[in-house]
């Protein structure tokens, strides 16, 4: 079988198709045909070993997949040959096939397309998790989101419509806050790019407040991180909750007298760490994010597909923060 393989820390151009042998399920394993696999930004980070989890090498990129089962492993059930998944395995995804553990994987409805189920899970699971766990978001409530034409941005767009808040889209561009728009935000900032010296900063604060509107900002989600943060925060309103989402554009510094005097709550979210530690609450999570799409209040946004000789393409364009929503290598 054929697999997309990092032999040595770099960008995607390092990146090399490999023939490999096909593995075999071990007990509390499912073997599966990867027939599509989105991109992440954790894939941009990994394959240069700037990410939190460092594999061994060789191994594939690829932390987001839909598929089909193959074989069972010893004590697998309710799984069978030719049943239909998504799960997101952290790596590996950018092959022919791979396994998973049992408990990773959800089922994928016969309705839905390998290429749309690849590009839910990742992204919405990490956004239903923030908004309604970390961020207590309130029918009424003002949400501003952060990168908002990305694949959590829009998710948490579009779930922070469903729970009935007033969404305010940050992007860098007009296309991106058409995207915004066009997935239910009520209105749009077109942010500059940084970095930011103190006056640039000042101008964004005020951009945000201005967006926000005078109480300020119920629930900040921040996938961004770096120059955008500091100025988000001096946008929020009083008891307002930060989400710590991800920092693409560098590890914010953010002055804690804000937090003193807005009697705010600067909140991580890792969603991640909270599927493995309360497995029954991100099943839960899930299955309201099936119904969700089900009631056309969500719907994954693929803006572009690859083939697996094309992967790296796909992954650099991560990397430049090209991407409005999401992009899935189609496999199989």
């Amino acid at each position: 079988m054929r697999a997309l393989l990092s032999h040595a820390p770099g960008g995607p151009e390092t990146l090399r198709i490999t023939d490999v042998s096909a593995p075999n399920p071990k007990a509390g394993e499912l073997l599966v045909r990867v027939r599509a696999a989105a991109i992440n930004f954790p894939d941009v980070l990994i394959i240069e070993d700037k990410y939190q989890f460092k594999p061994p090498r060789p191994f594939a990129p690829g932390g987001e997949i839909a598929g089909e089962v193959l074989a069972v492993g010893a004590g697998v059930t309710g799984w069978a040959p030719g049943d239909r998944l998504i799960s997101v395995p952290g790596w590996g995804g950018l092959s022919e096939q791979m396994v998973i553990p049992a408990a990773s994987a959800f089922r994928l409805p016969a309705s839905r397309s390998f290429t749309d189920g690849a590009a839910l899970l990742l992204t919405y699971a990490t956004s239903i998790h923030a908004l309604w766990d970390r961020g207590q978001l309130k029918a009424g409530e003002t949400l501003l989101v952060l990168g908002a034409a990305g694949g959590v941005g829009l998710a948490a767009v579009e779930l922070g419509k469903a729970r009935g808040a007033r969404v305010i889209a940050a992007v860098s561009s007009e296309e991106k806050a058409e995207a915004a728009r066009a997935a239910g935000a009520d209105s749009t900032v077109v942010y500059p790019p940084g970095p930011f010296e103190k006056d640039d900063r000042k101008a964004l604060a005020d951009l945000f407040k201005a967006a926000v509107g005078a109480n300020g900002a119920d629930v900040i989600y921040d996938p961004v991180g770096g120059g955008y943060s500091e100025p988000a925060l001096r946008s929020i309103a009083w008891e307002g909750r930060y989400l710590v989402v991800g920092f693409p554009a560098g590890i914010p510094k953010l002055p804690l007298n804000l937090t003193l005097l807005k009697s705010c709550d600067v909140r991580g979210v890792f969603w991640g760490a909270f599927a493995a530690r309360n497995p029954k609450a991100n099943q839960a999570h899930v299955e309201e994010l099936f119904a969700l799409w089900d009631e056309g209040k969500i719907s994954p946004k693929v803006s572009g597909t690859y083939p697996l000789e094309r992967a790296g393409e796909a992954i650099a364009a991560m990397a430049a923060r090209q991407v409005i929503g999401k992009l899935v290598v189609e496999i199989g």
